[in-house]
């Protein structure tokens, strides 16, 4: 078995597919809308096959604004470690919120957590 997709619901589509595809290598299919539930969305996938659905209905609209159970981040492993680190850099230059600045976690991983177009966690990681 394997995850079939993640989904997020935002009300900032074109820019939450424009994060995922220039950062990530994300490739889009074409818009899908339902026009009589007001829905729209975008799967992107990425290297190895794996999808985001980012989705946006007009009536869901409630947001998270602390720490909560449930999905806390997802990660895209982005290469090697100054790989972590140039990404990191160029979305901080492009005025994304760094969270978590890059390091040596304490399982071993050389990762940073950047804040998406939602403030969604997105953990870079190297292999």
């Amino acid at each position: 078995m394997r995850i079939g997709h993640i989904a997020i619901w935002t009300e900032n589509l074109e820019e939450m597919k424009e994060f995922y595809t220039s950062y990530f290598g994300g490739i889009s299919n074409a818009k899908y809308v339902n026009p009589t539930k007001g829905f729209e969305s975008y799967f992107i996938t990425f290297e190895g096959d794996t999808t985001l659905e980012i989705m946006r209905r007009k009536d869901i609209t409630n947001k998270v604004e602390v720490e909560s159970l449930g999905l806390c981040h997802f990660a895209f492993t982005v290469g090697t470690k100054d790989q972590v680190l140039q990404l990191t850099e160029r979305l901080r230059a492009d005025g994304y919120q760094i969270v978590g600045e890059p390091r040596t976690s304490g399982d071993g991983y050389f990762e940073s957590v950047v804040l998406d177009v939602d403030n969604n966690k997105v953990e870079l990681i190297a292999e």
